[in-house]
């Protein structure tokens, strides 16, 4: 009996330190690749990095921008850099943290579950943070359970029909009418159809990073950019296709800042935090993205002021009378604030779209385009990424129907009529630009010093490269 116990206890040491030995050549042979790969990129490096140059120096029209990239008036705007970010810092970036956070503006209503009408959705998320969190009937307002008031559609004129392409600064002062139902002709989703549609509280869905990378990822944002607003040649005359572009380019900067603001830096310990390296790579690096983002800002910021007799008449009703006195006034506060009012009175000039013979042509044209992109949304495989695209899509396209629907002195018959859904996009999507400004501002100069300080140090960038590297091995133990 002694000597089969002895034998066993052999038996069994000899099994674990085979065991060992094999986790041991597992781990060792990781290593072995991750040496391999890095040697592979370091023999390609040269390559990789003269592509790069190359692709850099394009943004760049002078060399005197490098000094100082962001100053004077931002691009087609009538506000310059300097104003905008402190005009952004001091008032709107403030206010505007506080209003999304009111329960009318927390809580956005969308069509979650709809099947992608270019092809089959195969997206995949990497993390649970992907999925969203949808709210139980009995936790968002009571008041946004009741039917809206249905407009008659003799007293709606569609915009695509209309002969006039001349565009009034000014908005119908018998603005607000009740929150209403009707479509917008810039967007896909049917806002009316509240069947499939679901409440999702915000503040515990943020827009942040998911995980959804890869091809399904990449495919949508070709498919905004190559068939629906491809970049303008440097050439380009059409003002109109320059601002549709620009609109989209500064909406992806924001939402890559945003990602790289709120990253997950570390699975195993959930640690969350700021990627600059991600952030300079994909925003950063590139100044015509930087610009684009502001451009977006003052475009919907413009939206938001024209629109500020509708929205100060706007019923802000959630049931809890403090809640919506504490809005009404955040909201008066946003659209008169002197401070705004004195510096950037308007912040994009609309006036000059649109104009000649081919204007409503035109416009039709770049409105079905906006149109597809709207639909590109229920493509998106990540259910949180599409909660944020389908939101700001939205906001965007809300912005678009402000400046764009045929108003003032001349054109009295069409006056504007949003939905409380639509509103709180457009607020939303105000918030999360500004939110990239900011950061963008405060942080931008600091990480492309240190980035491009590695980038000129190739040691620097092997050193990040073997302790990333490292690290993935430890996590095999």
């Amino acid at each position: 009996m002694a000597k089969d116990k002895k034998r066993n206890d052999q038996i069994s040491k000899e099994k674990k330190k085979k065991g060992l030995g094999r986790g041991l050549r597992s781990v060792w042979a990781v290593i072995v690749v991750l040496f391999a790969t890095a040697a592979v990129t370091t023999r390609t490096r040269s390559k990789i990095a003269l592509f790069a140059n190359n692709q850099t120096s394009c943004h760049c029209s002078s060399s005197s921008q490098d000094s100082v990239k962001y100053t004077g008036m931002v691009e087609d705007c009538c506000c310059d850099y300097e104003t905008v970010d402190s005009v952004n810092g001091e008032v709107l970036h403030p206010l505007l943290q506080q209003l999304v956070t009111t329960p009318f503006f927390r809580y956005f209503k969308a069509k979650l579950w709809c099947d992608c009408p270019f092809w089959p959705d195969d997206g995949m998320c990497r993390l649970r943070d992907c999925s969203v969190c949808e709210c139980p009937e009995n936790e968002f307002p009571e008041p946004f359970k009741k039917p809206f008031h249905i407009l008659p559609s003799d007293d709606l004129m569609c915009q695509e029909g209309k002969p006039e392409a001349t565009v009034d600064r000014t908005l119908d002062k018998r603005a607000f009418r009740g929150w209403i139902e009707t479509d917008n002709p810039w967007t896909n989703d049917d806002e009316t159809d509240n069947g499939e549609m679901t409440y999702v509280n915000l503040l515990l869905n943020p827009e942040r990073y998911t995980g959804y990378t890869g091809p399904s990822a990449r495919r949508i944002w070709d498919a905004v950019y190559t068939e629906n607003c491809p970049k303008y040649s440097s050439g380009e005359i059409c003002q109109e296709k320059k601002v549709l572009y620009k609109l989209i380019s500064g909406l992806h900067s924001s939402i890559s800042i945003h990602i790289a603001a709120d990253y997950l830096l570390d699975e195993s310990t959930n640690l969350w935090g700021k990627n600059p390296e991600l952030m300079y790579d994909r925003v950063l690096r590139y100044q015509d993205r930087v610009r684009n983002l502001y451009f977006t800002f003052l475009f919907v910021l413009r939206a938001v002021t024209k629109a500020t007799d509708y929205l100060e008449q706007a019923e802000y009703d959630t049931g809890n009378h403090e809640d919506d006195l504490k809005t009404v006034s955040l909201m008066k506060q946003l659209l008169y604030n002197p401070k705004l009012q004195a510096a950037c009175p308007l912040p994009f000039d609309e006036a000059k779209l649109w104009q000649g013979q081919s204007g409503p042509e035109l416009k039709q044209q770049i409105q079905k385009q906006f149109r597809n992109i709207s639909a590109l949304m229920d493509c998106v495989g990540c259910e949180k990424c599409r909660l944020w695209g389908k939101l700001q899509v939205l906001g965007l396209g809300t912005a678009l129907k402000i400046l764009f629907s045929v108003e003032g002195q001349n054109h009295t018959a069409q006056s504007l009529q949003l939905q409380r859904n639509e509103v709180i996009a457009l607020v939303n999507l105000l918030n999360r630009l500004s939110e990239s400004v900011k950061i963008v501002h405060e942080m931008g100069p600091s990480i492309e010093k240190i980035m491009e300080k590695k980038i000129s140090d190739p040691s620097a960038l092997e050193f990040s490269k073997w302790r990333r590297m490292w690290k993935s091995v430890l996590a095999l133990w």
